[in-house]
C-alpha cells in the first residue's frame, strides 16, 4: 500500500485555463462534427483512401488522442502536479510492471501451447472448453484474491491504481460486447453511415472515441479532486439534500441495467458457441465469472481483472484482423493498408447491383413482400386460409402414405402459424418489412464508402433523404459523445487513481488503448466484406463451409442462407448476417486455425465480462451506497453499506440474466440507448455544477428530471408496441431523429431547464463539506 499524498484544494469551477479548454473543444468540434457535416464533399482519393472516410475512420481518432494528451500534459504542468519521483510509489509501479510482463508472456505461451496441441490432434471442443475455463478461472482467482469489505478498497480500489493500468482497466470496461462483437459487424452492414432510418457505421468510432475528450476536459479531473466514491455521491455533495443523489442513483441504475443486459446476452452467445451448451446455460456459466469478481472484491478485484481481460480482448481482435490483412494484402498492419480494399469493394458492389442472378433474388423478395401485404389486408381470412391449406396438405400426405419425416415437418409448419389475428398481423408485418428491406440492391446494405443516404444534388426526395440521414448521424454521434461523459461505470474508474494529475493522464492512456481496437474495427469490416464478396458468394450451397450451419444453430438471427432463386449458388442477397456474427466468425471465414476462433470467443467473453463487472458494481453501489445513504449519518456503517452493495449486485445480476435470456434487441441498439439516457440524466447538471458555482439544488433536480424524462418519453412514444397500444398513427419523430438518439433532446432540455431555474432561484451557497476536499485521500 502507498502512503497518502495529501493535497487540499478549494472547490472552484476551474482555476483558470479556460482558454485551453476553448481551443481544444473547438478542435474537437471541427474534427468530429465539422468533418462529418462535409463528408460527402471530401470524396477525393488520397493514397487509396477516400479522404472523408479516412478522416472519419482514423484521422479524427488521432486528433482526439492528441487533444486528451495535450490537455493532460499542459494542465498537469500548470497545476504543478507533474510526477514528483516518489520512491515508494515508483517501486510499487515497478512491481506491477514485472507482474504484468510475466502475465503477458504466460498468456502468449498458453496460446502457443494450445496451437501446438491443435496441430497434434486436440479436438476443437476441447480447445473451446480450455479457453473458457482457463480465462474465467483466472478472473475468478483474481476476484477471490482481491476480496475485501473495506469501503475504500471496494468502491475505488483504495485510490492506488497507476494511470497506465487504470487506462487498461478503463479500456476493458469501455470496450464492451458492443465494441468487440457488434461494432465491426455494424460497420460491415452499415458502411460509412448506415441508412436513413438506422444511423450507424463510423458514428460509433467517432462517438465512442470523441466522447473521451469531454471526459478529460469537462468531467474526470474535477470529480477526482473531490475524493468521492460514486457518481451519485457528486450530486449529493455538490448540491446537498437527498433528491439530487436519489435521482442520480435511479438514473445510474436505469442506464447501467440497459447496458448490462447487452453484455450478458453477449456472454451467453459466446459461451454457448464455445461449449455447445444451450444459450441460457451459457448465460449462467458466464455470469458466475462476473459475480466472483464484482461480488467478492469490488473495484479492487474488478480493476485487476479488467487489466488481464484487456490483454486477452486486444490480442483476440488484432490477431484475426492482422491475419486477414496479411492474407489479402501481404501486410499485417491492417488499419494502414485496408484502403486498397475499399476501392475493390466499390467495384464488387457495382458488379452485384448489375448481376442478373442478384436481380432474380431481389424480385423474389419483392414478390414475397407483396404476398404479405395482401395477407395483411384481411388478416383473419388469410390466417384461416393458411390453416385450411396446411390441413389439406397434411391430409394429402397421409393419404399418399408419405414419409413420416415429411408429415412431421408439415405438422410443425401448421403449429408454427400465428395463433391469433393479433400475432399474425405482427408476424406478417415484420416479415413484409424484412422482405422489403432485402428487396433492395446489396440486400438493403448501403454502399460501403458512401457517406449518408440520398443525394444532395438529386431530386427533392433524395435531398430530403440525405438531410435526414446526415441529421441522424450527427444526432447519434452527439448522444454517444455526451453519453460517454455521463456513464457512471466509466467515470467511477477515474476515482481510483492516486492524484488528479494521474486521473488526467489515465484518460489519455484509456483513449490510446481503446483506439488500438477502434482503428482496427473498420479495417476488419472492410476485409471481411471483401472476403465474403470475393470468395463466399458464388459457392454452391452444397459446398458452403460448416461454420455457417454451426452459428445458425446457436441463434438463427446471427446468420442465415436460403436458395431464393433456386440456382443452388449463393448470391450476396441470399446471405443474411447479423452484426454480432461478423467478428466471431472471422477466424473461420478467413480459414484460420481453430485456436484463433477460441481466442476470439475468449476475447469477446472478456469484453462482455469486463463491462458487466463494472456495470453491476455501479448498480450495486447505487442501490446499496447511494439509495441507502442517509445524509452524513453513520446509520449503515461502512461495512454494512458494502454488504448492501454486494446483495444489490447479486439481485440485479440475476434480473439482468433473466432479461438477456429473452434475447432482446441487438447489442448495439441496447448500448446506444443507454448512452442517450446517461447523457441526458447526468451531463448537463454535472458540467454546469462543475463550471458554474451558482447552479442550485432546485435547478439540478429540475434539469435531471426534465432531461431524463424527455429522453424516456421520446423512446417510448416511438416504440412500435406503445404506438399500437395507444392507437397512435403516423410517425412521432421530431425532425426525423430516430428514438435511439433521443438524448439529443434530453441534453438540451436539461441544460435549458437547469439554467432557467438557476436564474430564477435564490443563490445557494456550496455545502460546507465541499469547500475543502483532499485531492488524494490515501489508503
Amino acid at each position: 500500500m502507498m502512503p497518502p499524498v495529501v493535497e487540499t484544494s478549494v472547490f472552484k469551477p476551474v482555476p483558470g485555463g479556460l482558454r485551453l479548454h476553448g481551443w481544444l473543444l473547438a478542435t474537437w468540434f471541427a474534427a468530429s462534427f465539422g468533418v462529418v457535416f462535409f463528408a460527402r464533399d471530401l470524396q477525393m482519393i488520397v493514397g487509396s483512401w477516400p479522404l472523408g472516410y479516412w478522416f472519419a475512420a482514423q484521422g479524427s481518432v488521432f486528433v482526439f488522442i492528441a487533444i486528451v494528451a495535450v490537455f493532460a500534459w499542459v494542465a498537469n504542468r500548470r497545476d504543478g502536479e507533474m510526477p514528483t519521483g516518489d520512491a515508494a510509489y515508483g517501486a510499487y509501479k515497478q512491481r506491477l510492471h514485472r507482474k504484468f510482463a510475466t502475465y503477458v508472456v504466460c498468456l502468449l505461451l498458453f496460446l502457443l501451447a494450445l496451437a501446438l496441441a491443435e496441430q497434434w490432434g486436440l479436438k476443437k471442443t476441447w480447445v473451446g472448453a480450455i479457453f473458457l475455463f482457463a480465462t474465467v478461472g483466472l478472473y475468478a482467482v483474481i476476484g477471490i484474491y482481491g476480496r475485501t469489505s473495506d469501503a475504500a478498497e471496494y468502491y475505488v480500489a483504495g485510490r492506488s491504481i497507476p494511470a497506465v493500468y487504470n487506462g487498461m482497466a478503463t479500456a476493458a470496461d469501455w470496450m464492451s460486447a458492443a465494441s468487440f462483437i457488434s461494432m465491426a459487424g455494424g460497420l460491415y452492414l452499415q458502411g460509412f453511415s448506415g441508412t436513413q432510418s438506422q444511423p450507424g457505421g463510423l458514428v460509433y468510432v467517432l462517438g465512442w472515441t470523441g466522447g473521451f475528450c469531454l471526459v478529460a476536459l469537462l468531467v474526470a479531473p474535477y470529480l477526482r479532486r473531490l475524493g468521492l466514491y460514486t457518481i451519485p455521491d457528486y450530486f449529493g455533495a455538490r448540491f446537498g439534500g437527498r433528491w439530487p443523489r436519489m435521482i442520480a442513483a435511479f438514473a445510474a441504475v436505469l442506464c447501467s441495467f440497459t447496458y448490462v443486459v447487452a453484455q450478458i446476452y453477449g456472454v451467453g452467445l459466446i459461451t454457448s458457441r464455445l461449449t455447445g451448451v444451450q444459450f441460457e446455460i451459457g448465460i449462467l456459466l458466464g455470469l458466475g465469472g462476473v459475480l466472483v469478481c464484482s461480488f467478492l472484491g469490488g473495484m479492487r478485484a474488478v480493476t485487476w481483472t479488467q487489466v488481464t481481460q484487456y490483454v486477452v480482448l486486444i490480442l483476440a481482435f488484432l490477431i484475426p484482423v492482422s491475419w486477414l490483412a496479411y492474407k489479402q494484402l501481404g501486410n499485417p498492419l491492417a488499419p494502414f493498408v485496408y484502403g486498397q480494399q475499399l476501392q475493390k469493394i466499390t467495384a464488387l458492389e457495382q458488379q452485384l447491383v448489375n448481376s442478373p442472378a442478384e436481380l432474380q433474388v431481389i424480385n423474389e423478395y419483392a414478390r414475397r413482400a407483396r404476398d404479405y401485404q395482401l395477407k395483411l389486408q384481411n388478416v383473419d381470412a388469410s390466417l384461416e386460409s393458411e390453416r385450411h391449406a396446411m390441413r389439406e396438405k397434411i391430409r394429402s400426405l397421409n393419404e399418399r402414405h408419405a414419409d413420416e419425416s415429411v408429415i412431421v415437418a408439415a405438422r410443425r409448419e401448421l403449429a408454427a402459424l400465428p395463433r391469433d389475428s393479433v400475432s399474425a398481423r405482427e408476424h406478417w408485418t415484420h416479415a413484409m418489412q424484412d422482405n422489403l428491406d432485402r428487396a433492395q440492391p446489396l440486400g438493403g446494405m448501403p454502399p460501403h464508402a458512401k457517406p449518408f443516404a440520398g443525394d444532395p444534388q438529386g431530386s427533392i426526395s433524395e435531398q430530403q433523404t440525405f438531410e435526414v440521414s446526415r441529421r441522424n448521424f450527427l444526432a447519434l454521434m452527439f448522444c454517444l459523445m455526451v453519453g460517454t461523459a455521463g456513464l457512471p461505470h466509466l467515470l467511477t474508474r477515474f476515482y481510483t487513481t492516486r492524484t488528479v494529475a494521474e486521473a488526467r493522464t489515465s484518460v489519455a492512456w484509456s483513449l490510446f488503448f481503446i483506439a488500438l481496437l477502434y482503428l482496427a474495427a473498420p479495417a476488419l469490416a472492410v476485409l471481411v466484406k471483401f472476403e465474403v464478396m470475393s470468395h463466399l458468394v458464388g459457392q454452391n450451397f452444397d459446398s458452403l463451409p460448416p461454420w455457417i450451419a454451426q452459428w445458425a444453430k446457436v441463434d438463427p438471427t446471427l446468420i442465415s442462407v436460403s436458395d431464393v432463386n433456386g440456382d443452388h449458388i449463393l448470391q450476396f442477397a441470399e446471405l443474411k448476417m447479423g452484426a454480432d456474427i461478423v467478428m466471431l466468425a472471422t477466424p473461420e471465414l478467413g480459414g484460420m486455425p481453430y485456436v484463433v476462433s477460441g481466442l476470439v470467443a475468449a476475447g469477446g467473453l472478456a469484453a462482455a465480462l469486463s463491462t458487466a463487472d463494472g456495470l453491476l458494481l455501479t448498480i450495486g453501489n447505487a442501490l446499496g451506497h447511494d439509495l441507502f445513504f442517509q445524509g452524513e449519518s453513520n446509520q449503515a456503517g461502512a461495512v454494512r453499506k458494502v454488504m448492501l452493495s454486494k446483495f444489490a449486485l447479486l439481485v440485479v445480476a440475476l434480473a439482468a440474466a433473466y432479461v438477456a435470456a429473452q434475447r432482446p434487441a441487438d447489442i448495439l441498439y441496447l448500448v446506444s440507448a443507454s448512452f442517450s439516457l446517461a447523457g441526458a440524466a447526468f451531463v448537463p447538471v454535472m458540467v454546469l455544477g462543475i463550471f458554474w458555482t451558482r447552479t442550485t439544488r432546485k435547478a439540478a433536480v429540475a434539469g435531471m428530471l426534465s432531461g431524463l424524462g424527455l429522453t424516456i418519453y421520446y423512446m417510448l412514444v416511438n416504440a412500435t408496441q406503445v404506438r399500437a397500444a395507444l392507437g397512435l398513427s403516423g410517425t412521432g419523430l421530431w425532425f426525423g431523429i430516430q428514438p435511439v438518439s433521443s438524448g439529443v433532446f434530453g441534453v438540451f432540455a436539461g441544460v435549458l431547464v437547469t439554467v432557467l431555474v438557476t436564474l430564477l432561484s435564490r443563490p445557494q451557497a456550496l455545502p460546507t463539506d465541499l469547500v475543502r476536499r483532499p485531492v488524494y485521500d490515501g489508503i
